[in-house]
């Protein structure tokens, strides 16, 4: 068997048994220095991009998932019986749009602190995580999103994170008095959310 198909077939072995999307840099590894991983990821992908399942690139690294196309056969309805909070989604989302985040710019934005356990139960899913601490009085911890938040959303950089226009679009932006700077607002103690909503 000739190296280039070797390389081929271990790629393919490797992305499929990773749980994780892998970065070229660690396919290189695994590889060696003899394969030329850019070009084996352009085969791979072509020889998947019209089958149940394609190779994509999300979280910055590489991974199978399966073909967009398919959604709609492959959905199961089930009984979600807790989702996050809404201080939770909020937090996540002032998170992943102004990283590196403290605790306090989080509760300055929302206008409330934030309830205990909020961002546990974020670190605990595994979207985000503290990323050092701000060189300012108290040393907070700032926090950043993961690859894992990353995968979960289907995004390959937080650049991809949608606008304000796209978010416009789609009637999720709610653009009221403390966004417009009409009246600032102080910081309150949220009221006992518990970590979910029911």
């Amino acid at each position: 068997m000739s190296g280039h198909r070797h390389h081929l077939r271990v790629l393919e072995a490797l992305l499929f048994a990773s749980p994780d999307p892998l970065s070229e840099d660690d396919l290189a590894r695994r590889l060696g220095d003899s394969a030329d991983v850019p070009a084996l990821l352009r085969e791979l992908g072509q020889h998947y991009a019209e089958r149940g399942v394609t190779l994509v690139r999300l979280a910055g690294g590489w991974t199978f998932r399966t073909a967009p196309d398919l959604a709609a056969e492959l959905q199961t309805e089930r009984v979600v019986s807790r989702r996050l909070s809404r201080a939770a989604v909020e937090t996540l989302a002032i998170v992943a749009y102004h990283q590196p985040a403290t605790r306090a710019e989080i509760e300055a934005i929302r206008g409330v602190a934030l309830a205990r356990g909020t961002l546990d139960r974020l670190m605990e899913l595994g979207w985000v995580r503290p990323h050092g601490r701000r060189d300012s009085p108290g040393r907070p911890l700032n926090w950043v999103t993961t690859p894992a938040f990353l995968a979960h959303f289907g995004l390959d950089t937080i650049a991809e994170l949608p606008g304000i226009e796209e978010l416009r679009a789609a009637g999720l932006l709610d653009i009221g008095p403390a966004v417009l700077g009409e009246a600032a607002q102080p910081v309150t103690e949220e009221a006992e959310p518990g970590e979910f909503d029911d």
